[in-house]
């Protein structure tokens, strides 16, 4: 299968590498024949677009020693706020002045669609720095004076070296966090982006080093969490891990990280309730839902994949749901038009069907999709899917599935909406539904979740 017009424009103008390394010290490490070699597909048609060489033990050595030396010796962590902010807006310019090449790379290597990357994450990506470029130039360190005539003072210090450890639904929108917050402090860092989604964090490297950022601050290395992860996160040079991912490769890269008691950030999975409750404006809600679950292909931790709808209201909703569900339009995310692409890369795919037959062997019934798209002879496309799972103890409302695939339950009153929105090992988010004020009180104080949204999809400052 060919790409289509747009691609072969595309590349033609910002030419796709053949094989990306490592960038340490500034500079992109060599091609080696020794190396292993993980090939990159497009989730678009399956083609081979590029090669990524898998960074050896040796050469994450080479990149925490370099951002060790920076953080050591180098000017960066000695440098004033201003001066760091300076450079941190330089980032971000750049990033603006390079967006459709970013963009470009992120759509034919993650899936995502080209007009929501352009959209939201490559203006996320640059909004990172200058919104972390401001949270440092406000840190401020303490004094106390309780035991006279001492004085104790408190000071904020960066804390070293960095292992940033990226997801492939969102490379750039969060890996580009992940730089900015590590740096903005003083840190230096090395970032491995994930084996399937290397293109758009390689171009932001390159990036970031044509500005006035001194050389060490920020290093890249690619390949595999057993391998390449693994040896960043237990190197004796890392000070500090960050990780986004899931909730498994979460608890052993902790384990890996706790060998060496090293303090880690994680951000895991989520499987987050969407309350729908009767006094809610429902075309809102519609859209929220629809959002929420179907936004980013799928795949994503913050997505209300559980829905709970108030009895009701139910059949009204779904009816709704379902009709909307079967318009979205799935297809090339090269296109305009096209509102969902494919999922990241095959073994996901296989991955989120297979919780289709999951569903079906609970007893589950089937609303909308679960199938791949057939109009798509190529490429990992999956039909907008949703159950009415039997309880909320089955597996399609417990385990995060992250896909384009939601699961229905409904409630009487708010406090078993409540209930079952705690009935899970997650906790990420949650979201409700609802005009009434003791209503959505309630709910937000009782709900067990990191963030509440209230008649609000998915915005977070």
């Amino acid at each position: 299968m060919k790409m289509n017009n747009m691609y072969q424009e595309f590349n033609e103008k910002f030419q796709i590498k053949k094989c990306v390394t490592s960038i340490i010290n500034g500079e992109p490490t060599l091609i080696s024949k020794n190396e292993d070699i993980i090939p990159v597909i497009s989730p678009i048609n399956e083609i081979h677009i590029s090669d990524l060489q898998q960074s050896s033990n040796s050469e994450v050595d080479q990149a925490v020693s370099a951002a060790r030396e920076a953080f050591d010796n180098g000017p960066w962590p000695r440098m004033s706020v201003d001066e760091r902010k300076k450079v941190m807006l330089q980032i971000r310019d750049i990033l603006k002045e390079n967006a459709e090449e970013l963009a470009f790379l992120e759509c034919i290597n993650a899936g995502l669609t080209m007009e929501y990357i352009k959209s939201m994450h490559v203006i996320r990506a640059g909004w990172n720095f200058e919104f972390f470029s401001e949270v440092a130039s406000q840190a401020s360190g303490e004094s106390y004076t309780q035991t006279k005539p001492y004085l104790s003072i408190v000071t904020r210090e960066p804390i070293g070296v960095g292992a940033l450890i990226g997801p492939w639904n969102a490379p750039l929108a969060l890996c580009s966090m992940k730089i900015a917050s590590c740096i903005a402090f003083g840190n230096t860092c090395v970032l491995k982006p994930s084996e399937y989604t290397p293109l758009s964090l390689h171009k932001v490297v390159e990036l970031i080093h044509k500005t006035d950022i001194p050389k060490g601050v920020v290093n890249l290395v690619n390949g595999n969490g057993k391998i390449t992860g693994d040896a960043l996160v237990k190197h004796p040079g890392v000070d500090v891990v960050s990780f986004t991912g899931g909730t498994s490769t979460g608890a052993i890269i902790a384990g890996r990280a706790n060998e060496g008691l090293k303090p880690v950030a994680l951000e895991l999975g989520g499987k987050s309730a969407n309350i729908i409750t009767n006094s809610a404006n429902l075309d809102r809600a519609m859209d929220g839902t629809i959002l929420g679950i179907y936004s980013n292909n799928g795949q994503q931790c913050l997505a209300g994949s559980r829905i709970l709808v108030q009895e009701d209201i139910a059949n009204e909703f779904i009816d709704k749901f379902i009709e909307r569900s079967k318009k979205i339009r799935v297809g090339d995310p090269m296109v305009k038009s096209t509102e969902i692409g494919p999922v990241c890369h095959e073994e996901h795919m296989n991955r989120v069907l297979s919780y289709c037959d999951i569903a079906k062997n609970e007893g589950a019934e089937l609303l909308t999709g679960g199938e791949r798209d057939s109009l798509h002879e190529k490429g990992f496309y999956l039909k907008p899917t949703a159950y009415m799972a039997k309880s909320n103890e089955s597996r399609i409302c417990q385990e995060e599935i992250f896909g384009p695939f939601a699961s229905f339950l409904t409630f009487k009153e708010i406090d078993e909406a409540i209930h079952i929105a705690n009935s899970s090992s997650f906790g990420l988010v949650g979201y409700i539904w609802s005009d009434n004020l003791p209503t959505v009180m309630k709910a937000s104080q009782n709900i067990r979740a990191g963030t509440i949204w209230v008649n609000t999809p998915m915005t977070r400052n």
